[in-house]
């Protein structure tokens, strides 16, 4: 699947809402601001990308990168 800064918010987002945390103590947790948790939720394209993962991990979201075999002649 290819996740799109709207796919991400969305997760951050129904998660957030599954746990019951608000976007207050969400940005206070992870130590952000609300404004930047309401532009992450609403899949801001421009959202950076060290609090992005600052508050997936605070959530306890996984993610898994898959790197593309590349062949390299040695």
């Amino acid at each position: 699947m290819k996740h799109t800064a709207k796919s991400v918010g969305n997760i951050i987002k129904v998660t957030r809402e599954s746990l019951g945390i608000t976007q207050h103590d969400l940005a206070m947790t992870s130590g952000t601001g609300r404004r930047f948790i309401i532009d992450l939720e609403h899949g801001k394209d421009t959202s950076q990308l060290g609090k992005t993962l600052t508050v997936i991990n605070t959530l306890g979201i996984k993610i898994e990168l898959i790197a593309p075999i590349i062949n390299r002649e040695e």
